[in-house]
């Protein structure tokens, strides 16, 4: 049975179990969380934030659900699915879900195949984390951040981080032991024909891991490359503005982007397993 992970921790320094009451969450320090309408509970303390709104802003989801939707990364997703469920773990965080995309196709095989396990999903955006919380119950999906991840140490089998950002303290922290943090980033050429079009200067992304300390090895590496044809202006669009060259194009780079009719564009990936050494 694939259901919600239940050891979440006390966000507020003082680290206490929470415990579920209801529809509120609680700790033996009184504290406590209440579960908001769409499923999801906020354990992103406000002094925590960096910002008023962190993380992906409303537009930037809702064109990330609709372009995941379209089926553009569906290789992706069932390569991912592969990896994670090839060693089947009991417990499973997403850690940077947005909107849930791959952890439903994960959790849809799982079930489809029997498995049992319990998930956990947190992305820093509550935009992200609602859009998730409403489309599948099967896991605890919280507001939380990286940098304080609100689990229980030790308790997670499999550590997914899809396009994230990792935190090396916590990923190894809340990992059981031979637990696995799986990792998806991009590669050179990852959308090259995008990038080609929004700037001027492409610059060669060189080879390099994700994460460097001395405590995590390296399990197992793979290179994933296809192509696929965004059709529409839309499509482009929404892929435009589900990444970070958003922000990083130039105006004159976005409107070029902006208002071609398709686009053809490589997805290049690194797909990676790593374990944390003795």
């Amino acid at each position: 049975m694939v259901q919600p992970f239940t050891k979440l921790c006390c966000p507020l320094n003082c680290e206490s179990v929470l415990v579920l009451d209801g529809k509120t969450w609680r700790c033996d320090n009184g504290h406590s969380f209440d579960v908001a309408k769409q499923g999801y509970v906020n354990l992103l303390p406000v002094q925590n934030k960096r910002s008023k709104d962190p993380g992906d802003s409303k537009a930037m989801v809702q064109a990330r659900a609709e372009f995941l939707a379209s089926g553009f990364y569906q290789p992706l997703a069932e390569a991912l699915t592969r990896v994670v469920l090839h060693q089947p773990p009991q417990s499973i965080l997403d850690a940077g879900c947005g909107e849930g995309y791959y952890l439903r196709q994960i959790l849809d095989a799982a079930q489809a195949s029997g498995l049992s396990m319990d998930v956990v999903a947190l992305d820093i955006s509550k935009w992200a984390v609602q859009a998730a919380a409403r489309s599948d119950k099967r896991a605890t999906w919280l507001v939380a951040s990286n940098n304080q991840i609100p689990i229980a140490a030790g308790s997670i089998d499999a550590l997914l981080c899809v396009f994230g950002f990792p935190v090396e303290a916590e990923f190894a922290r809340v990992l059981a032991p031979n637990g696995r943090l799986i990792m998806v980033d991009p590669a050179e050429n990852h959308l090259i024909e995008l990038k080609q079009v929004i700037y001027t200067d492409v610059k060669a992304k060189p080879y390099q891991l994700p994460i460097t300390g001395a405590s995590w090895q390296l399990t197992s590496e793979q290179r994933i490359t296809f192509t696929v044809t965004l059709p529409s202006n839309q499509a482009v669009r929404d892929l435009l503005v589900m990444t970070p060259h958003l922000y990083r194009a130039s105006s004159e780079g976005r409107s070029r982007a902006e208002a071609l009719s398709e686009l053809t564009v490589t997805v290049d990936v690194w797909l990676r397993e790593f374990v944390t050494r003795d």
